[in-house]
């Protein structure tokens, strides 16, 4: 990944968010999709109509498409929109996807919902899963404090079992040291319990901040 996965939009506030609007319920229904597909039990038939149905929308879909993926997109306001994350991605279907509360000080915190595509074990998220979501979440929290960076090392401990359902997810910045923060993070159960707690390193490579610099120069958009 290096500047030129960062691209400035052409479009405006009012535009980006219908975009949102629309290729969101997208991503959504797709979800949906993902979910009954795996828990279906109707006839073979009905299955293979419906996979040529999905075939079908697929390949009008697929008429048009850009190459690549998404990046991270720059906004008129200089905000950074990253649709494609596989955590936060409004237009991922892989995402849940979280929406994340952040403070200036440096914490990011979601509530969520991970359904039976997100299975490991039995009844459980696998540990995959919750490694995925704690890095993201940790780079929320130092993105959020003013630290951001790319994910340099990330422990994990697996504290109990993480239920599938309703799950919150924290973390805060514990240490900043020039262009690297430490974060701590952790995901909980319903009942508050921790489940997999998480201690990331964050460095913003030189490429990131000269991109990030410039996007933020009032006449970058002129």
């Amino acid at each position: 990944m290096d500047a030129d996965s960062y691209t400035r939009t052409t479009l405006s506030t009012a535009d980006l968010a219908e975009q949102d609007r629309v290729l969101g319920a997208l991503a959504q229904r797709t979800r949906e999709l993902v979910d009954a597909t795996m828990r279906t039990e109707v006839d073979h038939a009905e299955v293979e109509e419906i996979t040529a149905l999905i075939e079908a929308l697929t390949t009008r879909l697929g008429k048009q498409q850009r190459p690549g993926s998404l990046g991270v997109e720059i906004g008129p306001d200089g905000t950074m929109r990253n649709p494609g994350n596989a955590v936060v991605g409004l237009r991922n279907p892989v995402a849940p996807p979280l929406r994340v509360e952040r403070t200036p000080d440096g914490t990011a915190a979601a509530s969520f919902h991970l359904g039976a595509m997100y299975e490991g074990p039995p009844g459980l998220v696998h540990g995959g899963v919750s490694a995925l979501i704690l890095d993201q979440m940790l780079g929320e929290a130092a993105a959020a404090g003013g630290a951001p960076g790319m994910t340099g090392r990330l422990a994990l401990s697996y504290r109990r079992p993480t239920p599938l359902g309703d799950l919150r997810a924290e973390a805060a910045i514990h240490e900043v040291n020039g262009y690297k923060t430490t974060v701590h993070g952790r995901i909980l159960d319903p009942e508050g319990n921790p489940t997999v707690e998480a201690e990331g390193l964050f460095v913003l490579p030189r490429w990131a901040r000269d991109a990030m610099a410039d996007a933020r120069r009032p006449d970058s958009f002129e």
